[in-house]
């Protein structure tokens, strides 16, 4: 007979703060107004015959709160970056100057503002779901281990309680990330 899987609550912990700073990570990219180097994460940019991320061909600064630099290592690569960049769907117009391409950041209307809270909705709807697989994969394990006796029930109960406990904070945890996000995009 197959030994059942180990219950280990530290590692579901872990897993789930991974989904947190995944989650985290995709509000960074959501512009608010201001600069931010998180801002042009998701350019993909066709650089020698494969695409590959903006910050694997430039460094991205932003040397004013509404103004991002991108400075391109390699001067054939200016072009590739700054059609990247205009095809993206951020809507900014870069200006190149030699190997640096600025990015002024224009003022976000109040549909845009709207548009990008859904999308912030959007990722965190994707965190939770990410989180619930994570309590049912600890779950999965539990009812293993409770099917042929290796666990107690009581103790699978009390296994279960601390696996849904841990579920609860971090969808919390969630939820005010995406308050602050929200409360972020649409101050004017």
């Amino acid at each position: 007979m197959a030994a059942s899987p180990t219950f280990d609550l530290g590692d579901l912990t872990r897993r789930m703060q991974s989904s947190i700073a995944s989650f985290k990570h995709e509000l960074g990219t959501l512009r608010t107004g201001r600069a931010s180097p998180n801002l042009l994460d998701p350019i993909q940019v066709e650089a020698y015959g494969q695409s590959m991320h903006i910050n694997q061909v430039a460094t991205v600064s932003v040397p004013e709160p509404r103004l991002l630099s991108v400075q391109v290592w390699d001067r054939s690569m200016v072009g590739p970056v700054e059609k990247a960049i205009r095809e993206s769907s951020l809507g900014l117009n870069p200006q190149t100057e030699g190997q640096v391409i600025r990015l002024r950041i224009p003022e976000l209307t109040q549909d845009r503002r709207k548009d990008m809270v859904k999308v912030a909705h959007k990722y965190a709807e994707g965190a939770r779901v990410a989180i619930r697989h994570i309590r049912r994969d600890g779950m999965d394990i539990l009812k293993a281990k409770e099917k042929d006796h290796s666990m107690s029930e009581d103790e699978n109960v009390r296994a279960a309680d601390q696996v849904q406990k841990e579920t609860d904070k971090h969808i919390a945890e969630i939820d005010q990330l995406l308050v602050q996000k929200e409360k972020e995009i649409m101050t004017v």
